[in-house]
C-alpha cells in the first residue's frame, strides 16, 4: 500500500453520516457497519499510484525537448541524433543543409566519407569537411555522444577563413610572379653589359639600357601600386569625413592621370556647381587617375575619353569614364577587379600596367561606401561607373 493516497474527504464524510444515524436512533451496530463499508469502498476505489518513470525515459524526454529548446536559435548548426537518425535540427543547421534532414540518417544527410567515419568513432571527435554544402565549402565537423543512445553535432563554417588563406596565398604568388619578371629582365640585360670583355655595339647597348630603365619603371610602378592597395585595405573600415567638391577633385586628376601628352583626348562634362562628398582626397585622384589611365591605354586613339558626373537617385554622385577602343569580352567582366588579373597580358605589361589598378579602385570605392560597375561591349567601348555618397547639408 505503499504510496497509495487517502481519501480523508471521503472518510469525513462517513463519519459524519455515521455520526447522524447513530443521532436518529439507529442500531450502534448497524451504523458503525456501515461507516466501515463506505470507508472500505473509497480506499479500494482509490487507484495506485503510478510507478516512477525509469531513469533512461526520464533522460528521453529532457533530451529531446530540453535540447531542442537549448540549440534551436544557437548560431551554429547542431544536429542531434538518435542513434544514427536525425531527430533534431537546429534553425541554423536546416538553413546550411536543409529541413529534409530532420529524420533522415546522418550518413546519408551529410554524404561525405570523412562525416561518415567520424560518426562510427564512439568516442567522437573534430573533422575537417569540404564540399559539404557546396563545392567550395569548409566545415569544421565536431561530433560528441551524450548517451549510449544520444549524441551531437556540432558545424563550425570554416568557408571564408579559407578563402581568405587562398587569397592570400594566391597574391603573394601573383606577387612573386609580378615582381621576379622586371627583375630578371634587369638582371639579364646588365650580366650583359658588365661581362669581361663583352664587344657591344653603342646602340645595341643604347637599348638595353632603355630596356632596364624601362623594366626598373615597371619595378617601381608595381611597389607603388602594392603599397597604396596594402593602405587602402588598411583603412578600409574607417570611413572619410573630409568634405570635398568631387567635381574639382575629378577635373584636376583626370588631366594628371592622362599626362601633357594625353590630355588633349579627354572630354570632360562636369556639373558647373560643386558636388559635395566626403572622402579621402589622394584616394579618390588615385581612383580617378586608375580610371583615365586605363580608359586612355585601351580606348581608340583617335575616339574621346568621356568623363561625366553628375548627381544620381537616394543622393549619389555618378562618375562615369568612358572610352571607345575593343571592349571587353562578357566572360572576363567579373573577374576585373581582381589582383593581377589581365584580359591581354602581353598588351597590359607593354603598356606598363600592373594588373592592380581596378583591384585599387574598388577598395577605394567600398571605403567610400559606393558602388562600382563596369560595362562593356565587344567593338563599342568600355564605360566605367562609380556611385559616391553625397554629403549631407550641413545646417549653420
Amino acid at each position: 500500500m505503499e504510496g497509495r493516497l487517502i481519501p480523508i474527504g471521503g472518510f469525513l464524510v462517513a463519519l459524519a453520516t455515521g455520526v447522524v444515524l447513530a443521532v436518529s436512533g439507529i442500531d450502534p451496530a448497524i451504523v458503525a457497519g456501515v461507516v466501515l463499508v463506505w470507508c472500505a469502498s473509497f480506499w479500494l476505489a482509490m487507484p495506485p499510484p503510478a510507478p516512477p518513470a525509469p531513469p533512461a525515459l526520464e533522460g528521453v524526454q529532457l533530451t529531446r525537448s530540453g535540447m531542442r529548446d537549448l540549440i534551436e536559435h544557437s548560431g551554429l548548426p547542431m544536429l542531434m541524433l538518435d542513434g544514427s537518425r536525425i531527430i533534431v535540427a537546429n534553425k541554423a543547421a536546416r538553413e546550411a543543409i536543409g529541413a529534409h534532414i530532420v529524420g533522415q540518417d546522418a550518413r546519408v544527410a551529410l554524404r561525405h566519407p570523412l562525416a561518415v567515419d567520424l560518426l562510427d568513432r564512439q568516442e567522437g571527435g573534430s573533422v575537417t569537411v569540404q564540399g559539404l554544402t557546396g563545392p567550395r565549402s569548409n566545415w569544421q565537423m565536431s561530433y560528441q555522444r551524450i548517451d549510449e543512445r544520444y549524441s551531437l553535432i556540432e558545424l563550425i563554417n570554416r568557408t571564408s577563413e579559407a578563402d581568405v588563406s587562398r587569397a592570400h596565398t594566391d597574391f603573394v604568388a601573383n606577387a612573386s610572379h609580378e615582381l621576379r619578371t622586371p627583375l630578371a629582365s634587369i638582371i639579364g640585360y646588365m650580366e650583359t653589359l658588365a661581362e669581361p670583355g663583352a664587344d657591344i655595339a653603342p646602340k645595341q647597348a643604347e637599348r638595353f639600357y632603355a630596356t632596364v630603365l624601362r623594366e626598373a619603371r615597371r619595378l617601381q610602378a608595381l611597389v607603388d601600386d602594392l603599397m597604396s592597395l596594402s593602405r587602402v585595405e588598411a583603412e578600409k573600415h574607417d570611413q572619410p569625413r573630409e568634405r570635398l567638391d568631387l567635381a574639382a577633385v575629378v577635373r584636376q586628376a583626370a588631366r594628371d592621370g592622362a599626362g601633357a601628352e594625353r590630355v588633349d583626348r579627354i572630354r570632360f562634362e562636369l556639373p558647373p556647381e560643386p558636388v559635395t562628398v566626403r572622402g579621402d582626397r589622394n584616394q579618390l585622384e588615385q581612383l580617378v587617375r586608375n580610371l583615365v589611365d586605363n580608359a586612355l591605354k585601351y580606348g581608340a586613339e583617335d575616339k574621346p575619353v568621356v568623363i561625366s558626373l553628375s548627381l544620381a537617385e537616394r543622393d549619389m554622385a555618378l562618375l562615369r569614364v568612358e572610352d571607345r577602343g575593343e571592349g571587353i569580352a562578357a566572360e572576363h567582366i567579373p573577374h576585373l577587379t581582381r589582383r593581377f588579373y589581365r584580359t591581354d597580358p602581353s598588351r597590359s605589361r607593354a603598356g606598363g600596367g600592373t594588373g592592380l589598378g581596378l583591384a585599387i579602385v574598388k577598395h577605394i570605392v567600398e571605403r567610400h561606401r559606393g558602388r562600382l560597375d563596369i560595362t562593356s561591349k565587344v567593338g563599342f567601348g568600355t564605360s566605367v561607373s562609380v556611385w559616391l555618397p553625397l554629403a549631407a547639408q550641413e545646417t549653420p
